[in-house]
């Protein structure tokens, strides 16, 4: 039997691959060598999981892998309509990233409420100002995604006293659609977007969902970047519309130096690390491997995403 052909996109550092040793040729590519490679390969492993490579080498000539795995929870990166229509099994990193996460959606919630920012601000300047800040117990916050992410933030924002929502794409028990968005977010001091990039959710929050917010609310974005309106968002801001936001994730990364959003009033800028915890990558490498595994010994594969929908669909 001939041993498969394994493309790693790469990124540094490398994944650590050892226990493939004897199970897989492994080869290397990047963004210049991607698309003459690709024909070559039975699966691709996507670690450089920022890049677009994929989506612009996948539609030219040749065969194609059987199986792409994306370190990344997202597939908007590397989905093309020639790889949606294709036979090839797509799978993502989901597991790795819920629960880190949903800790630093808690940690902003808190440092918002608490006026975190101004305290470091004003022990910067060596003012001595008392300030109330706000309790969180008893909130009210809407988690827009309902996959693993979403709920992980929503069970540790229950633990802080939240009275939370879940959305997601069609409505279910415990969760609900999207025709109830504007009601709960009408009502909510804390608004989550955690849901995957699609062509339902590109620009969802824009200048009328930032208008239905109260305007002691908060809005916080650890999905993806295009989800939001940013344009919308900062006027939302230095109208004060609302009363603050976070970002963990931007629609050009890395944020450009002359980014007027690092300028927002009120507006917390973070670089996409709101799940990225010491190991990470470990975790991430292992978790691919134990995939080959199961790939390479004929047994269904784990996390398979649905490509028209671009993201692993629910129970």
């Amino acid at each position: 039997m001939t041993t498969p052909t394994l493309l790693v996109l790469d990124a540094d550092p490398l994944p650590r691959l050892g226990r493939l040793t004897g199970r897989a040729r492994i080869e290397h590519a990047d963004a210049s060598t991607l698309a003459e490679r690709l024909p070559y390969a039975d699966v691709l492993l996507v670690w450089d999981f920022t890049s677009h490579a994929v989506r612009e080498a996948w539609p030219g000539d040749g065969p194609r892998p059987r199986w792409v795995h994306t370190a990344s929870a997202g597939v908007d990166h590397l989905m093309c309509p020639e790889l949606a229509a294709s036979d090839t099994v797509v799978t993502n990193a989901r597991g790795v990233f819920d629960q880190p996460i949903a800790e630093y959606v808690a940690a902003l919630v808190l440092a918002m409420a608490k006026d975190l920012p101004r305290t470091l601000q004003l022990q910067r300047e060596r003012t001595w100002r008392h300030r109330e800040s706000q309790k969180v117990t008893g909130t009210r916050a809407v988690v827009v995604g309902s996959g693993p992410i979403g709920r992980a933030i929503a069970r540790t924002l229950k633990a802080l006293g939240v009275i939370t929502a879940l959305v997601g794409r069609t409505p279910r028990t415990g969760i609900h659609g999207p025709d109830d968005l504007d009601r709960l977010m009408s009502r909510a001091d804390w608004v989550i977007a955690a849901a995957p990039l699609t062509e339902q959710t590109r620009g969802m929050f824009d200048a009328r969902r930032f208008g239905v917010m109260q305007p002691s609310a908060r809005f916080v974005n650890v999905g993806r970047g295009p989800l939001v309106v940013e344009d919308a968002l900062a006027e939302a801001l230095a109208k004060r519309w609302i009363a603050g936001a976070a970002l963990d994730v931007f629609d050009a990364e890395p944020l450009p130096p002359d980014s007027p959003l690092w300028q927002v009033p009120n507006l917390i800028v973070s670089p996409h690390m709101s799940g990225d915890t010491a190991g990470w990558r470990d975790e991430l490498g292992a978790q691919f491997v134990e995939l080959y595994e199961a790939w390479d010994a004929g047994r269904p594969l784990p996390n398979v995403v649905d490509k028209q929908r671009g993201y692993v669909p629910g129970h």
